[in-house]
């Protein structure tokens, strides 16, 4: 049985960061696979502001084409909308029974976890993978038992950050994989 970890998103644009952080929870989690769940619409934010699904679909497969184990996926865009992540790990459960599936979330998510839908059934049910984020502590002795924090590294780069940087005519070479900037400066994305 493989095991997958669920790194969720909206990856508007994916970049060095993510790909970096994945590769240290494959490790540090005991990961066969990071499985990049591209979100189509997230409750919490709004979607005015999301680039279309497949774009960044395609800036994710860009960015990770030579990252084995770290995997692209449009699993979400076939769900009912808005995904909310119990029902999405419970598709994933029914359609891929020869995986078990880890939930990688970040310590600011971990913090507003009891506002998720079936927060507690996610984590009756799957074990949850916390990475840290600055400015949000964890007291990991507070931590339920199918919850752990893993130290990985903070990468001070936001997706928020890079598309004000591109709308501002500034480089974003150090940020983004060189095909995804060519893929961003084709369509004319973020402008």
């Amino acid at each position: 049985m493989s095991s997958i970890g669920i790194f969720g998103g909206s990856f508007n644009p994916i970049h060095k960061g993510h790909v970096a952080l994945a590769r240290q929870l494959l490790q540090r989690a005991q990961l066969d696979e990071v499985w990049f769940l591209v979100s189509p619409q997230n409750p919490l934010k709004p979607q005015s502001s999301l680039l279309d699904d497949n774009m960044r679909l395609e800036m994710a497969r860009l960015a990770l084409k030579d990252e084995p184990s770290l995997v692209a996926s449009d699993y979400e865009f076939h769900l009912p909308r808005p995904s909310y992540t119990w029902n999405t790990l419970q598709h994933l459960s029914q359609d891929y029974p020869q995986h078990h599936f880890t939930l990688l979330i970040g310590a600011d998510n971990w913090q507003l976890f009891g506002q998720w839908r079936n927060s507690r059934e996610i984590i009756e049910n799957y074990p949850i993978v916390i990475y840290p984020r600055d400015g949000y502590p964890i007291d990991e002795a507070s931590l339920p038992p199918n919850v752990r924090l893993v130290n990985t590294r903070l990468y001070n780069m936001s997706s928020t950050l890079i598309r004000q940087l591109i709308a501002d005519g500034r480089g974003v070479r150090r940020y983004l994989h060189p095909d995804v900037i060519s893929y961003i400066e084709s369509n004319h994305l973020y402008k």
